[in-house]
């Protein structure tokens, strides 16, 4: 089984929605899509983590049958001998477990939007096998789309000694803490296969709860929400492009009796500031930004996840805000935080109809034209 595949095509992702090209324009702020009363949202997507007490239902925990079943479909992809990138959900039959993931889904894309598969033997399959299987279950739940510029749609997540106070940096690329934020994809799979010395603890929050706390703290800040933003692309551009996108925080696309589609990361959004043709941000909307975080932040509504190696999570980013720890790893290197990252869209006809324009990860970032689509970014970093 190969597991990087440099000439290989990616995965067909969805296609832009008409209307919609690969470069958004760039609307004026504040004119666009804020709507004239912004209303709560109701619905599951709406939790508080002090409320969730009962991880069993957020959980699937893999059974030996469910184990065995893994085992059986990395031997089926070894024997088909498909490159990474080729391996589709029937190249990795999961009978039983995809009807479980069926199930996950419904979560993910109507519920409270996270899940964890628990118990992935990762130290008994190693690297190699495990990015395998990770790649093969991410097939039955949606399409791999590039994280970055160069192709690369299975990420490795460690520190590679980067800041963000570099403005080409990423956050997976640091040891740094990362405020509660969203990536631009419609499903965010992690699967940890080591864990650091300290710290790197995960966790998550509601965005529509964070939406109804905007309302009723500081309902002069609620149109905010709905305004367009400019989020800095970190140099993830080829030339002749813009280097930000523009979006705004909170779209509807159900209308306002919908639930909230959020895209957030504060990091960008004040590293967008850079660039002189980009719109000043204003004292309020630090405010509104102050105010996120803060909501987000809070015992109340945070939810702190006990991730384990081994542990699948899955995160509806249209639904959920997630955020991460500042860690130190052990010494000597080689005993480090590592986590395979998948992003993933929906499939067609599933979540992404309630998706707005801008979640098309085209939109946001793409291969450039000159870069062969990668399914690993490990020989960068070796173990």
């Amino acid at each position: 089984m190969t597991g990087t595949a440099d000439a290989d095509r990616a995965p067909e992702t969805p296609t832009p929605r008409p209307g919609t090209d690969r470069t958004p324009p760039t609307p004026r702020p504040g004119t666009d899509r804020t709507p004239s009363t912004p209303t709560p949202c109701s619905g599951p997507s709406v939790w508080k983590g002090r409320e969730l007490t009962r991880p069993e239902e957020w959980r699937l925990r893999l059974s030996e049958a469910r184990l065995a079943e893994i085992d059986s479909a990395l031997r089926e992809a070894r024997r088909r001998d498909r490159t990474l990138l080729r391996l589709t959900a029937a190249d990795f039959p999961l009978p039983g477990l995809a009807a479980d993931l069926a199930r996950l889904s419904g979560v993910l894309e109507h519920g409270r939007g996270f899940a964890i598969v628990r118990g992935i033997p990762v130290e008994r399959l190693g690297e190699s096998a495990a990015s395998t299987v990770f790649w093969g279950i991410g097939r039955h739940l949606g399409h791999p789309v590039p994280q970055n510029a160069d192709g690369l749609v299975l990420g490795h997540v460690r520190d590679t000694g980067r800041s963000l106070d570099d403005p080409a940096a990423r956050g997976y690329q640091t040891r740094e803490a990362l405020p509660f934020h969203t990536d631009p994809t419609d499903l965010l799979a992690v699967l940890p296969l080591s864990a650091p010395r300290t710290g790197g603890r995960v966790s998550l929050v509601s965005s529509a709860a964070v939406h109804n706390a905007v309302l009723d703290l500081r309902p002069d800040l609620a149109g905010r929400l709905y305004r367009t933003y400019h989020f800095d692309r970190r140099d993830e551009h080829a030339p002749g492009e813009p280097p930000c996108t523009s979006a705004p925080l909170v779209s509807r696309p159900g209308g306002l009796a919908g639930a909230p589609s959020m895209r957030y990361n504060r990091c960008y959004l004040e590293s967008a500031q850079r660039f002189p043709e980009v719109p000043r941000l204003e004292p309020a909307d630090r405010e509104l930004f102050d105010l996120i975080d803060s909501v987000a932040a809070s015992p109340e509504y945070r939810l702190d996840l006990d991730l384990r190696v081994g542990d699948l999570l899955l995160i509806n980013t249209h639904r959920v805000m997630h955020a991460r720890s500042a860690f130190e790893d052990h010494r000597p290197p080689g005993h480090a935080r590592h986590l395979l990252r998948l992003w993933l869209a929906f499939p067609r006809g599933a979540g992404s109809q309630d998706a707005p324009p801008w979640v098309t990860l085209r939109d946001v970032i793409r291969p450039r034209a000159t870069a062969a689509p990668r399914a690993t970014n490990s020989r960068r970093y070796p173990a």
